[in-house]
């Protein structure tokens, strides 16, 4: 199995592809840049845009796993869900599954969320939203990080210092959920027809 991940630093930190191959047993790239958006995923003059276009042209991928920038899906909720439904479409074309890989909030509490502005449970709730509905539209496959993060967040620390990007045990959530929603899939698929 192969899987290809297209993201920013709340992909690469932690190693979280390292920790996706260990649970799944595929072989996991990443193409990704901090701060980087799926705007630049598909954009064919980026750098970026043109190493994840040719991988989808020219590989053979079973899932690619798409994750925007933090705030983006909220902040720019339109642009995010024309993005993910051109990608959508391009990995489709390519022979692999979309996985949406849905982020959190900024911790509860943190600098980062007063600097954005919005409670906690209304940022979870509008990124959990705006994923749901990406989702949705595409007929993707989606990793619930940002519930996983809600629900365990008041009882583990999974946050780095800076309050946004996930701590070690953060990113082995993630790689968890990201993980078991692959597998099931493809357990269903064997079972179905």
């Amino acid at each position: 199995m192969r899987i290809l991940m297209l993201g920013n630093s709340y992909t690469f930190t932690n190693d979280l592809p390292a920790m996706l191959e260990q649970l799944t047993g595929a072989e996991v790239t990443a193409h990704t840049r901090g701060g980087a958006r799926l705007a630049e995923q598909r954009n064919p003059n980026t750098q970026m845009g043109a190493k994840t276009l040719a991988a989808l042209e020219q590989e053979t991928w079973d899932y690619v796993v798409l994750q925007e920038m933090s705030n983006a899906p909220i902040t720019s909720r339109e642009k995010f869900q024309n993005n993910v439904s051109a990608l959508c479409e391009k990995i489709r074309a390519a022979g692999a599954e979309p996985v949406l890989y849905a982020t959190w909030a900024y911790q509860e509490g943190g600098k980062q969320l007063a600097s954005f502005g919005m409670p906690y449970e209304e940022m979870y709730r509008a990124l959990t939203d705006s994923y749901r509905e990406a989702a949705e539209r595409n007929r993707a496959l989606i990793a619930e990080v940002g519930t996983a993060f809600y629900e365990q967040s008041r009882t583990v620390n999974l946050y780095a210092p800076d309050g946004s990007h996930p701590n070690a045990e953060g990113s082995r959530l993630a790689a968890q959920v990201i993980a078991q929603t692959i597998l099931n899939h493809r357990k269903e698929g064997d079972h179905a027809g």
